[in-house]
């Protein structure tokens, strides 16, 4: 494992011991943010934390044209254009499970899943959010949180084999499902829910992984909703009882520095943007 994936696979470990540091996740194929997130990183002298989402880079292409192998020589391309050093890189993989092809019967749609995972873990990505809550064609509408741990299960171990296979770096995974619709919510924002403690408390025990929640942030294309630490008490309070794990929120964006510093100071450590 890296030294960057290690110090990431331990943030939880430095939360507990009294380090309240998170870690951007930048969610981008575009040329100009990932420059814009390593230059950043050389002025920091940080590791930079770049993901990809099923959607924009997957076996077949995406809708970038780029596996993941191809979109990790993307990265490093531009890694090397901005003097960043590449071992403080990590990439990550997400909502990585049947969405693309949920239109499909579910064996269909977690086959084409098994072979994305596959190529993600093989070409080095190593922070993977599994996500197979998503009901494909022949599923009812909702699924039962046993069938999403099991994808879920089949999933890594299809991974966890492709690093053996290539002698990579083993990954590290985040599960949760209760996430903002990438690329922010196309209705009206009044709505908005927190997840519950309990919910969180249930994922953790189906998975025994780290959890993406809902901490109650969210944008549009006309409001953005910033975080409100009152609302997710409750949540938060939860990390005591797991503190080997922290939060992921996903959907971040022009969340003011204020609350980007509670969101981090609450235990949601890592703070995704994008996709872009």
């Amino acid at each position: 494992m890296s030294d960057a994936t290690r110090r990431f696979a331990n943030i939880a470990g430095r939360r507990a011991a009294g380090d309240r540091s998170g870690i951007a996740s930048v969610c981008s194929a575009h040329p100009l943010v990932i420059e814009a997130a390593l230059r950043h990183g050389v002025a920091r002298h940080a590791d930079v934390l770049i993901e990809a989402t099923c959607n924009q880079v997957n076996h077949e292409g995406g809708y970038t044209g780029m596996t993941p192998a191809g979109f990790r020589s993307f990265v490093e391309a531009h890694a090397l254009k901005a003097g960043f050093p590449v071992d403080r890189l990590i990439l990550g993989g997400d909502h990585l499970g049947p969405n693309p092809w949920k239109h499909m019967a579910a064996a269909a749609a977690m086959k084409k899943a098994a072979a994305m995972i596959d190529a993600y873990a093989s070409a080095g990505f190593t922070k993977m959010h599994l996500d197979t809550s998503m009901a494909c064609a022949d599923d009812p509408a909702v699924l039962a949180d046993e069938t999403i741990a099991a994808r879920a299960a089949e999933l890594a171990e299809i991974a966890e084999a492709a690093v053996e296979r290539a002698g990579g770096e083993k990954p590290v995974y985040v599960i949760g499902t209760e996430v903002p619709v990438p690329g922010g919510a196309l209705e009206a924002l009044d709505h908005l829910h927190v997840t519950a403690p309990g919910d969180a408390l249930r994922t953790v025990e189906i998975h025994a992984v780290g959890v993406v929640v809902q901490p109650g942030v969210e944008f549009g294309n006309t409001e953005i909703v910033p975080y409100a630490p009152a609302k997710a008490t409750e949540l938060v309070a939860v990390l005591h009882r797991m503190p080997q794990l922290v939060f992921e929120a996903h959907s971040t964006d022009y969340q003011p520095a204020e609350a980007l510093n509670a969101l981090v100071r609450d235990g949601f450590a890592i703070l995704k943007v994008g996709p872009w």
